[in-house]
């Protein structure tokens, strides 16, 4: 519990900072609290000249519609019953209704349950498991990638053909890609083959692949390959789709260019060629706001920091021949973070210190 002292000092470092230009809510957020908890601090001070909280010390009434202690054991009581025993209380309510009987909801059988600790796994199937979030991050290009497949729409309505797109986690580069009209791990296993090649990966080296779970993803023949390649296979979780969300992102630009054909492709000739100039147009000339609008190509393939060096001077330059435009404020920052994450599990995780083209901004400004 914060002690009234500390309250007021908080209150204080709040209205400082909001009234130097931050927001009110960042600034309560920074001390761990909510603007609420600060309205109401701030109205206690007002009111009685205090900030302390009187409420852990009132007297906080029953519920009138809590079950009684008869009631409660007539629940327990209830699903102890061996006519009930092997049902949930989904099942168990009902069952009860048809009798003419009504206890309590199915939500305060399930509660009392809980409370008892004996709402637990039944039957002989596998109690679901919650596996934990497949979190990696990247340094530089070729250490983490991730891959998945897409439908394009084929000559007529009901037949598709198959994209397969692996894209590099640091550098959001295509660094494979083709188009099949089957859907198979046969297929994968060569487009990552293909694409170890091209990137003249070594087998030493570690590379994470990640993708979804669909049946190519985790076929024999897929993970043979990546065994054989020294690539350590990663899979989201089961029924959650934004664990491999940049991914999924290149599927939304790709089907979002203005020459996309929804209405279908005539052939397989025909999609493979409009596919080739959708990548080559998103390496070398699409402006990827994720990585500070560089191309992909040039990020991976080590020509980003020059160009956001450039980039950096030329605002410098602008910012001297015209000071007053910046009013005082640093220019643009044309860095790019030292790590980048896949799904990280909180988001201390995302902070890293800055490079040293930051901190001549910073020392500029």
């Amino acid at each position: 519990m914060i002690s009234e002292p500390d309250r007021r000092k908080a209150i204080e470092l709040i209205d400082e900072a909001h009234a130097s230009g931050a927001r009110l809510s960042k600034a309560c957020k920074e001390l761990g609290i909510t603007e609420r908890t600060y309205y109401r601090w701030v109205d206690l001070q007002k009111e009685h000249g205090s900030c302390e909280d009187r409420r852990p010390y009132a007297e906080h009434p029953e519920p009138a519609n809590k079950l009684s202690p008869e009631e409660r054991q007539q629940v327990l009581d209830t699903v102890n019953d061996p006519k009930y025993a092997s049902m949930p209380p989904c099942e168990i309510v009902p069952a009860l209704a048809d009798e003419g009987v009504y206890i309590a909801s199915e939500s305060t059988f399930y509660r009392i349950l809980r409370e008892e600790k004996m709402q637990n796994h039944r039957g002989r199937a596998e109690e679901p498991q919650h596996r934990p979030i497949s979190s990696h991050e990247a340094t530089a290009p070729n250490q983490v990638w991730m891959w998945d497949i897409t439908y394009l729409n084929g000559p007529i309505r009901g037949s598709f053909y198959y994209l397969y797109m692996i894209i590099d986690l640091f550098s959001r580069d295509v660094v494979g890609w083709e188009v099949w009209d089957t859907e198979s791990s046969e297929h994968a296993s060569e487009l990552i083959r293909r694409a170890c090649l091209k990137q003249r990966r070594l087998t030493t080296a570690p590379l994470v692949l990640h993708s979804d779970n669909g049946s190519p993803m985790k076929g024999a023949t897929m993970l043979e390959t990546l065994y054989k390649l020294g690539i350590t296979p990663s899979n989201s979780r089961p029924r959650v789709s934004n664990d491999n969300a940049y991914a999924e992102s290149i599927f939304k630009t790709l089907k979002y260019r203005p020459n996309y054909q929804p209405k279908g492709f005539a052939s397989l000739e025909e999609a493979r060629s409009w596919c080739a100039s959708f990548v080559s147009w998103y390496r070398y000339e699409h402006h990827h706001s994720g990585i500070n609008f560089l191309c992909p190509a040039d990020l991976h393939e080590g020509r980003g920091q020059e160009k956001l060096e450039k980039r950096h001077d030329l605002y410098e330059l602008a910012k001297e021949r015209h000071p007053e435009r910046w009013n005082g404020r640093a220019t643009r920052n044309w860095t790019l973070p030292e790590v980048v994450y896949l799904n990280p599990v909180n988001e201390s995780e995302k902070i890293r210190p800055k490079t040293e083209l930051a901190e001549q901004a910073d020392d500029a400004a």
